[in-house]
């Protein structure tokens, strides 16, 4: 339990009926003066109590800016205390209400009345038989006009501080002496059992009990403060006694080595240098204890320092983890309400506070399930990605138009110089070529995927459930791409053409028979038959399935990635390299067909039967529109709720002019 913990009292106060305080009607109000006591020392119902001696050092830090808060709210101040006393019954005070406070006319027509104190306890004595709880010392945070109103006599109670009645109990807990603490209190201790006689006083018995302790206190102190001053003076005067008998011990050997001859000078300064090393010793055993004691003292402030008072309501202040927060968004999707409204956001607003930016949290947990879903692409990130406004975007491209023209010498300062018209063994040269833009048009598609919860479903078992059905979405997702992006069909409800597509437009697949095994040959042989394409293995990837995988696995000359050594890169899936260009595994491609021509007519369509790829990447984009999208929707037909993650994605080719940019490894029988 926080012994820094700001506890609460409320007692009465009353507007002070002056001209000054309540001016006529005529007059500009700019101010009001109320006066009352903020605290008393009364005992109140619960055994709590707050002497009037506490206020002497209680108030110091208090009176250095003496603010006056509506409600306990640190960004509310309302006024300033402008006097105050200690009495025998408590604190009282005066202030004055700014009229530019909201609270002011509440206040000035007596609908707010009391005031209320928020205190830390530094020293208090609880008694569990008695059940008495007195605040010995205390310092004193700031002073509220608060709604609640004083009950009898000014009764107030610390335990409204505390969240509940157990944790009040515990703070007390802390505060508990054991043996007599106050007149009336007697305990009789043998070995085997102790016995207490409870009191049984009024009101006037107890506070005269207290003021009885609080006079054998300072009695107390009184006395072992002079003890304390009768033993530094005793030794004090122990050591300047001992420095007059080393003084005259000197003297008295100086003196004799006047008359004696050099041994004897020899003895006194041997003497008096072993006497200022004893010295020595003992002053450095001095400082050191005095060290260790600064230093246990410096950790003490630096603790307190740390700790931080705590005002209000003692929220963290750190704020959610992201894995708070995407709990929160989830469940306030699946359950159609806001995040304050679920039984978990409630919670949150317990331990945080009440400011919580919904919509920036369900843009964060959105960004962070679409990072998710990046993370586990193994094909779409070799490509370069373009931003999309629209679902539709036309590209334009500049075909390539052939070869610049040669001029001779000859030709300079005439029309041949730009490219004339003499014929050549590579054809005409100067004809003019007309210049033309192609268009590519990229589409982005939709991908969705959906998750059915029933409505018996409790937000208890919602909240286990939430990172399985997240990471489900998040896979399925990420699946979807990928494999469109390798065998898409590019019409229907398989909208994307996939690689696999683009490579069955041309003629230089490299084939293999179902029963042999891929080999490192077979994937420089795709690499060569991307023609100039190829030529700089840094743009070349291959991507292969698992079966392709383990053959190469087979084979010596594949470098996996532990061989690569320095020239590993961060590809996802990647496994190993084939002539610098790196080599990834999808578990999109289909495995290989069982042997036999029958096997691969049924298992294969003409243009999937496809074990991998040699890609030059630079001729394929990927269009993203839009981030991840989470929808809700209710289904009352059948009792459940459905929840949709979608993006928009696509994928095209950019060029064919020197092929392709794919080759594949399709399977023969």
């Amino acid at each position: 339990m926080d012994k820094t913990k700001v506890l609460y009292l409320n007692s009465a106060f009353s507007i002070k009926d002056t001209k000054d305080a309540l001016p006529s009607a005529t007059d500009v109000i700019d101010s009001i003066f109320i006066e009352g006591y903020a605290s008393t020392n009364d005992v109140d119902r619960a055994g709590d109590v707050v002497s009037t001696q506490v206020w002497e050092k209680g108030i110091q830090n208090y009176l250095k800016n003496p603010i006056i808060l509506a409600q306990h709210d640190h960004d509310d101040p309302v006024g300033r205390m402008v006097d105050y006393r200690v009495d025998s019954k408590g604190l009282w005070i005066k202030a004055r209400v700014s009229a530019a406070a909201e609270i002011f006319n509440l206040v000035k027509d007596k609908v707010l009345t009391a005031f209320s104190i928020g205190f830390r306890v530094i020293d208090a004595e609880y008694n569990a038989a008695s059940e008495i709880f007195m605040v010995k010392e205390l310092e004193l945070v700031e002073i509220s006009i608060v709604s609640v109103p004083c009950n009898q006599n000014t009764i107030f109670s610390l335990a409204k501080a505390f969240s509940h009645a157990e944790e009040y109990n515990e703070f007390k807990k802390q505060f508990a002496v054991a043996g007599n603490v106050a007149k009336g209190l007697e305990t009789n201790t043998t070995a085997n059992s102790t016995t207490s006689k409870e009191w049984n006083m009024n009101p006037e018995e107890i506070k005269q009990m207290l003021a009885d302790a609080a006079k054998s206190a300072a009695e107390q102190a009184t006395k072992s403060l002079l003890a304390a001053q009768a033993e530094q003076a005793a030794q004090a005067e122990a050591e300047a006694k001992a420095q007059e008998e080393f003084d005259a011990k000197v003297k008295a050997a100086v003196a004799a080595s006047v008359k004696t001859v050099d041994t004897g000078a020899e003895r006194l300064l041997a003497e008096v240098t072993q006497r200022l090393e004893a010295q020595s010793q003992e002053s450095k055993s001095a400082l050191a204890g005095l060290e260790a004691v600064l230093k246990e003292k410096a950790d003490e402030l630096a603790k307190l320092q740390a700790s931080k008072m705590s005002f209000g309501d003692n929220k963290n202040q750190a704020g959610p983890t992201y894995a708070e927060k995407e709990k929160a968004v989830l469940l306030a999707n699946f359950t159609r309400k806001t995040i304050a409204d679920t039984k978990f956001g409630q919670e949150l607003v317990q331990k945080y506070g009440q400011h919580l930016p919904s919509a920036t949290w369900e843009l964060e947990v959105s960004l962070n399930m679409e990072q998710d879903i990046r993370r586990k692409l193994i094909v779409a990130p070799l490509f370069r990605s373009i931003d999309m406004k629209t679902n539709v975007m036309t590209i334009p491209l500049n075909p390539d138009a052939g070869l610049a023209s040669w001029a001779q010498n000859s030709d300079f300062g005439a029309s041949a110089s730009a490219g004339g018209t003499t014929a050549t063994t590579t054809g005409t040269v100067g004809v003019g070529s007309p210049h033309a833009i192609k268009e590519i048009t990229l589409n982005a598609y939709k991908v969705a995927t959906k998750e059915y919860l029933n409505y018996e479903e409790e937000e208890d078992s919602l909240i286990v459930l939430l990172p399985f059905i997240r990471e489900a979405m998040v896979r399925r997702i990420a699946r979807a791409i990928d494999r469109a992006y390798v065998q898409g069909a590019g019409s229907g409800s398989d909208p994307v053409k996939g690689l696999s597509r683009y490579a069955a437009t041309t003629t230089t697949a490299v084939s293999a028979a179902v029963g042999t095994a891929i080999t490192v040959a077979n994937m420089r042989a795709m690499r060569a038959k991307l023609g100039v394409m190829g030529l700089d293995p840094a743009d070349v990837t291959f991507v292969v399935n698992s079966s392709v995988y383990y053959d190469l696995l087979e084979d010596t000359t594949f470098q996996t990635m532990n061989q690569v050594g320095p020239q590993a890169t961060l590809l996802t899936g990647q496994i190993g390299q084939i002539g610098n260009s790196p080599v990834l595994v999808s578990g999109e491609l289909p495995e290989k067909p069982a042997t036999g021509t029958a096997a691969v007519s049924s298992a294969w369509a003409a243009d999937t039967n496809v074990g991998g790829f040699a890609i030059y990447t630079n001729n394929f984009v990927v269009g993203s529109q839009r981030g991840l999208r989470v929808d809700t929707q209710e289904l009352v037909e059948t009792q459940r709720r459905v929840m949709v993650a979608s993006m928009r994605t696509g994928f095209t080719q950019l060029s064919t002019a020197y092929g392709a940019g794919v080759v594949s490894l399709r399977y023969a029988s």
